[in-house]
């Protein structure tokens, strides 16, 4: 994609990554995009790079507008390598004056790249830089999603390079938020944060409050990743306090995996008791389901039951995979029931409660469990466990 003005003298340079499908086990099904931006002022700033294998890419864009050699300063944000693999050609290229990050960022590009001969400037919280008619402002965003992150604020244009924070792996021609389908890129959002940002939740909390005490007039959000906010900001604000505050919703997410069906026969009645009352369910088989999609839906669900076969004394692949998954990113404020199947040793169920205790979830139903096949008064009995459940969604 070729660069684009995003205000006067502001523009997107980054690129396009249509075909990945994979980011450390979150299934990206739409691809993404890394996005680098450039500001003319009295200094030219050049805000993050790129993944390495698309640097061609970003240096044609920089081109396009620019010489590489009249860019003064590169601001680094935050060091993942999707936002720096293209950073040592860049410094050849460039040879900047200045190369403005955090200690944190510094220490951490050290690691990565290890050139302690970069021109290195480090800012602190709420240090201003005037770069000639313009000024950036830098605030600390430490463990969103990474010690090394900041947000750049662009006082004049009132915008917010904020690295990954309110992003989308999100592969788009479109560079705003107006200019998408609005539930598709709410949705991605929400996956963005369900998959990342979710065990952050208490640094993205103090640092919304941080934004809100500066009182910052914030006309644009421009991330990292995805779509850049200018229509709806306060509806992406309003959002990650949502889910950074553990927000649920009278819903409730059914994870099983099966061997022989019988998991899966109980999963279904299960969420026969949970049906009604304004209680959205969704049922998630892990045969057929990615655990970064299931996540979307756990984000804000009020309650989460696990469902799995045992295999030689243990819990079946796959949701031993999911439960590891979901306990990095710690969901908050979930209640949670077990159920399912086992051969000759009744231990699943125990071991799906110890996962879901480890989680913090409240526990409010013993499960159920079924040697081989559920009979009928099993059926019966994870009916009324999803009753149980639905009446305990529908008080708390």
């Amino acid at each position: 994609m070729r660069p684009m003005e995003i205000k006067k003298d502001f523009y997107w340079v980054g690129v396009v990554d249509w075909n990945l499908r994979d980011f450390h086990g979150y299934v990206t099904e739409k691809g993404t995009t890394y996005n680098a931006y450039l500001l003319k002022a009295g200094k030219t700033v050049l805000f993050d790079t790129v993944k390495a294998e698309f640097t061609s890419q970003l240096v044609d864009n920089i081109k396009e507008l620019i010489s590489p050699d009249k860019i003064d300063y590169i601001v680094v944000n935050h060091a993942e390598m999707d936002h720096t693999g293209a950073l040592p050609e860049i410094i050849n290229l460039v040879k900047p004056e200045k190369l403005i990050c955090t200690k944190a960022c510094r220490d951490a590009l050290i690691a990565h790249f290890h050139r302690e001969d970069w021109p290195f400037e480090i800012v602190k919280e709420g240090d201003v830089l005037d770069i000639g008619g313009k000024t950036i402002q830098s605030f600390g965003s430490a463990m969103i999603h990474w010690p090394d992150s900041m947000v750049s604020y662009i006082k004049e244009d009132k915008i917010l390079v904020c690295n990954d924070i309110f992003g989308q792996h999100w592969a788009t021609s479109e560079r705003f938020d107006d200019e998408v389908e609005q539930g598709e890129l709410y949705h991605q959002a929400a996956k963005y944060y369900a998959n990342i940002f979710l065990p952050m939740s208490p640094a993205v909390r103090k640092f919304l409050e941080k934004l809100n005490k500066q009182s910052l007039q914030l006309e644009m959000l421009a991330g990292d990743h995805g779509v850049i906010w200018r229509r709806d900001v306060a509806g992406i604000l309003k959002a990650y306090n949502s889910w950074a505050s553990g927000e649920t919703k009278p819903k409730a997410v059914i994870i099983y995996d099966t061997m022989w069906e019988s998991t899966a026969r109980m999963a279904a009645a299960v969420a026969r008791g949970l049906a009604g009352d304004g209680i959205s369910v969704k049922v998630f088989d892990l045969r057929f389901n990615n655990a970064s999609d299931i996540m979307t839906d756990v984000l804000d669900a009020r309650a989460v039951l696990l469902g799995s076969s045992l295999l030689n004394s243990g819990l079946l692949p796959r949701m031993a995979a999911m439960v590891a998954y979901m306990s990095g990113l710690r969901p908050a404020n979930k209640i949670g029931a077990a159920f399912g199947s086992y051969g000759w040793s009744d231990m699943n169920v125990k071991l799906l409660k110890e996962a879901m205790e480890g989680m913090k979830f409240t526990i409010v139903d013993d499960g159920v469990s079924a040697q081989y096949v559920p009979t009928e008064e099993v059926l019966k009995r994870c009916v009324a466990m999803g009753e149980k459940i639905r009446k305990a969604i529908l008080e708390r």
